[in-house]
C-alpha cells in the first residue's frame, strides 16, 4: 500500500508517521544561544574528570618579589634572619630596594636565602536542571507548525541564560578590587553625588596595572567549532543599560568626550557581544540583564529625586572589569571550551507508555547541565560601584 497523507490538519496523521529531526532544532538552538553570552565568552570550562569528586584544587605559586610571599626563609646580604624572604616584595621606594638587593661578598657565605610560597585554590560545582512537557495534541493541532522547535530553543536559551546569571554573581561577588566613587566607602553610603567619573576609571585602571593585570582579553568565539580570539590593548568594563548616559556622557581631562562609538573603530578588530565603544582603556560592554543592588544606597535626598531607586533608596549600580585569566567554570563531560547541556527528548507513543501514562500521550523535554566557578587571580577583577540618573 502506498504512503498516504490522509489528513494531518483533522488530526488523522500521514501513515508515514511523524518526522521531527530535534537534533537540528537542538543545535540551532545552541549556536543562537552562544551568541547570547556575555560573560560565558570569557572563559574556558575546566573539565572536571570522572571519579575525582566534586571539588577541583589548583596551587597559585607567589612571585617572589611580592608582599604576599610571606615566608620564614629570609636571609639578608649580611647573613642575618629577616622576616620574610621575598627581598623587597612589592616595595617601590628607591630608598629601601639598594640596601635589600642580594649582594654577594668575595667569600661568599649563607647570604641572601629567600623563600618561596603558594596558595590552594578551590572550586566547586554543582548540577542544575529543569524540564517541561507536551502533549501528543499539542503537536497535531497547535497553530503554530514549529512549535517544538520553538520550545527546544526556549529551554536552551534559558539554560544559558541561567548559566550567565550565576556566573556574573560570582563575579560581582568575587572581585577583590572594590572601588566606590567619591567618599564612599560602603554601598550604603551612596547618594546621587557618588557618580563614577573619568578619573575614578583611570585610578581603577591604575591599580588594575600594578596587580599584573594584563591588557589583553581572551575570548570564546564561533558557533559549531568554538574557538578563541585575543582582543590587545583592552579591558571589558561590563555596564547595564541604565549606565548608557553616563559612560558616554563622560569628558575625558581635556573637557572632550571620553567615549568612542563602536562603529568608528569596529571594522579593525576583533568585538564582543554587546559592545557598543571604547573608554579610556576600556571595552565597553551593555549586559541587558546586568544586576544591581536594588535599594542598597543612602535614602534618596533633596536633588536625587531623578535618579534610580527602589523603596526610597537609591540603587546602586556595579561597573565590572573582568581581567583576562580571572577566572575558570568549571564543567562536567565538558568539551573543555563551553557548558555542555544534556538534553533528553521524549515523544509521545508506545515508548513512552508506562503505568502512570498507559497511552503514551505526553512527552518530555528535559535539559541539564553541571556549572562551578574558581576563582584564579581575584584581584583582576575589579567591581566598580555607582548610582545613576534616570
Amino acid at each position: 500500500m502506498a504512503q498516504m497523507y490522509n489528513d494531518p490538519v483533522g488530526g488523522k496523521p500521514s501513515t508515514i508517521g511523524p518526522q521531527i529531526n530535534t537534533h537540528y532544532y537542538e543545535r540551532k538552538a545552541l549556536i543562537e544561544a552562544r551568541k547570547e553570552a556575555y560573560f560565558g565568552q570569557l572563559a574556558d570550562v575546566f573539565s572536571m574528570p570522572k571519579n575525582m569528586g566534586k571539588t577541583i584544587k589548583k596551587f597559585h605559586y607567589i612571585p617572589l618579589l611580592d608582599d604576599a610571599n610571606i615566608n620564614d626563609q629570609g636571609i639578608d646580604a649580611t647573613g642575618a634572619t629577616i622576616k620574610n624572604g621575598n627581598l623587597y616584595g612589592s616595595s617601590k621606594d628607591i630608598g629601601t630596594i639598594p640596601d635589600k638587593l642580594p649582594l654577594v661578598g668575595e667569600a661568599g657565605g649563607r647570604v641572601n636565602r629567600v623563600g618561596f610560597s603558594r596558595v590552594m585554590l578551590e572550586g566547586t560545582f554543582e548540577k542544575f536542571g529543569f524540564f517541561t512537557e507536551y502533549s501528543a495534541e499539542s503537536l497535531h493541532f497547535d497553530s503554530d507548525a514549529e512549535l517544538l522547535e520553538h520550545i527546544n530553543r526556549e529551554a536552551i536559551n534559558g539554560a544559558m541564560e541561567i548559566t550567565e546569571d550565576a556566573l556574573q554573581i560570582d563575579l560581582l561577588t568575587q572581585g577583590k578590587t572594590i572601588a566606590y566613587p567619591g567618599n564612599a566607602t560602603t554601598k550604603s553610603e551612596m547618594t546621587h553625588t557618588h557618580q563614577i567619573t573619568y578619573q575614578d576609571l583611570r585610578r581603577v585602571s591604575i591599580t588594575l596595572d600594578n596587580n599584573r593585570t594584563p591588557k589583553k582579553t581572551t575570548v570564546i568565539t564561533g558557533t559549531r567549532n568554538i574557538d578563541t580570539k585575543t582582543i590587545p590593548s583592552a579591558r571589558v568594563l561590563y555596564i547595564g543599560s541604565e549606565l548608557i548616559p553616563l559612560v558616554e556622557g563622560m569628558k575625558d581631562v581635556h573637557g572632550n568626550p571620553a567615549f568612542t562609538p563602536i562603529e568608528k573603530y569596529a571594522a579593525g578588530t576583533t568585538t564582543l557581544n554587546g559592545e557598543i565603544g571604547a573608554l579610556y582603556q576600556f571595552r565597553i560592554v551593555v549586559v541587558p540583564k546586568m544586576m544591581k543592588w536594588a535599594g542598597a544606597g543612602a535614602a534618596v535626598s533633596q536633588g536625587g529625586e531623578g535618579f534610580h531607586a527602589t523603596d526610597g533608596k537609591y540603587d546602586v549600580f556595579p561597573m565590572l572589569i573582568v581581567g583576562d585569566e580571572s577566572f575558570t567554570t568549571i564543567g562536567f563531560q565538558s568539551d573543555g571550551k563551553n557548558q555542555k547541556f544534556k538534553i533528553i527528548h521524549k515523544a509521545p507513543g508506545e515508548a513512552i507508555a508506562d503505568r502512570n501514562d498507559p497511552y503514551g500521550e505526553t512527552g518530555f523535554i528535559s535539559i541539564k547541565w553541571w556549572y562551578g566557578f574558581m576563582l584564579l587571580r581575584g584581584e583582576r577583577i575589579a567591581v566598580i560601584h555607582t548610582t545613576a540618573p534616570l
